[in-house]
């Protein structure tokens, strides 16, 4: 038996998945319709530290194949891949420093790290970390043996061994010192960091670690850069990649950022996204700048009065949201995309923990939380979280559909002044503005953004 006939889970979602059984697994949205079959895993090859799952290779009808993150990847169970339901259908082309385990890692010879031979990789293992990222752990290999007049056989044992008992998983040595290099020289830097890291970098080099990044870890790291720096890396990127960043962005972010280049780009941008996530930017592009409207996320955590707490908690642990808005669920009646149907209340976090968790969330909304509407002046949004300690506020048309969430990180974005970013963060602030401890941390990050749209 190989490993590729095992499976080990917890709580039914797996923690290690081999990818020659994860092949032609059928990968479904979350209500349970079949978007298509998984064909590969890439994966970024490091010098060092083991290789990273970026995401899968799945075939959807008419023999196209996309590419799925694993950022957008809900659960891996026997049988079946469950994804977010957001699937970029543009048809998937990989990049240079992009390696598919099926296509290019399957009889790969490599060495052995104690240099006991050489052997050839027959599957490998992704195993899902704490932090949510996917790495290759374990190589399933068959270990050549020495033939006649020192030529290698092929068939040999198999062993399943760690990651760090291969030595040469990267096929050249260019492999190793090209983009895959300058990814783990800043693997580990967290989004805000990294942008600090960029910004301080000459045009080449900034353009050459972006281009090297993932979409999902790209858009991350671009809404913390300042505007021009996000201008720059977006006109050097291929215009289908600066596409698929942008839907990787949130909606308000990658609204803010479109509005920073000429109507033609935007227009020609626009035109190359998923109509679903051009959708939601385009409405925000819509609003003046300095309204709620233009404030807004679309996408906090909405659900309807029937959901239960337990699936309510699963969505706030979502690793993409920020703590602001996975601090309460907006409850609406169908339908719960943005905009939705009327607008009932909303459900703080500390509730949710408090109650039983097979409870619908409809029978703990506070209804007393007075919504603001999209073209509510800034002032009057700040005055209103201030008032009522909020973290998030929800935005509302006349009929009382939810159109998003302005989240206090948002406030204060708008709120610094623009030169924001190029102060030493040594400098104490002036004593008329003190700030607490709490919100510094969402000011660093905020800071190296600058005002946005203007």
């Amino acid at each position: 038996m190989t490993p590729a006939s095992t499976l080990t889970t917890v709580s039914g979602t797996a923690t290690r998945v081999f990818v020659a059984r994860l092949a032609g697994t059928s990968v479904f949205d979350p209500i349970g319709d079949q978007v298509g079959r998984v064909r590969d895993v890439v994966v970024l090859l490091r010098p060092k530290g083991a290789p990273r799952a970026v995401g899968l290779v799945v075939e959807v009808p008419g023999k196209r194949r996309v590419f799925l993150p694993l950022t957008r990847v809900v659960a891996i169970d026997a049988g079946q891949v469950i994804s977010t339901g957001l699937v970029n259908m543009r048809r998937f082309e990989q990049r240079p420093f992009e390696t598919l385990v099926v296509g290019e890692l399957f009889d790969r010879t490599v060495q052995l790290a104690d240099g006991s031979g050489s052997a050839a990789v027959e599957d490998v293992a992704i195993e899902r970390q704490r932090n949510g990222d996917w790495l290759v752990s374990k190589v399933f290999v068959r270990k050549h043996r020495p033939g006649r007049g020192g030529l290698l056989r092929r068939r040999g044992e198999p062993e399943l061994l760690d990651i760090d008992a291969i030595a040469g998983l990267a096929r050249t040595a260019a492999d190793a010192q090209g983009a895959a290099l300058l990814l783990a020289q800043y693997d580990e830097l967290k989004p805000a960091d990294l942008a600090d890291v960029l910004h301080d970098m000459g045009t080449t080099r900034r353009m050459e670690v972006a281009t090297a990044l993932d979409n999902e870890r790209l858009a991350d790291v671009l809404e913390e850069l300042p505007e021009d720096d996000q201008v720059a890396i977006l006109s050097g990127l291929e215009r289908t990649r600066a596409a698929d960043v942008l839907e990787a962005m949130q909606p308000d972010d990658a609204a803010d950022l479109l509005g920073e280049l000429p109507v033609d780009q935007q227009a020609e941008l626009l035109g190359l996204m998923e109509p679903e996530e051009a959708r939601d930017v385009r409405r925000l592009l819509a609003y003046e700048e300095n309204t709620a409207g233009g404030l807004m996320t679309t996408e906090p955590v909405v659900l309807g009065p029937e959901t239960p707490i337990a699936a309510a908690l699963a969505h706030v642990r979502r690793r993409e949201l920020t703590p602001a808005l996975a601090s309460m669920v907006f409850v609406v009646r169908p339908p719960v995309e943005t905009p939705t149907g009327r607008f009932i209340g909303v459900v703080h976090l500390q509730r949710l923990l408090r109650e039983p968790p097979h409870e619908a969330i409809g029978t703990l909304v506070d209804t007393d939380i007075d919504p603001v509407t999209a073209d509510a002046p800034l002032l009057a949004v700040t005055r209103r979280m201030a008032t009522y300690d909020l973290l998030a506020i929800p935005v509302v048309d006349d009929e009382r559909r939810l159109l998003g969430a302005v989240s206090v990180d948002d406030v204060l974005d708008h709120l610094l002044p623009e030169d924001w970013r190029e102060t030493d963060e040594d400098v104490q602030p002036e004593p008329a503005a003190p700030r607490t401890g709490g919100p510094a941390r969402h000011v660093g990050a905020a800071a190296r953004r600058g005002v946005r749209r203007g």
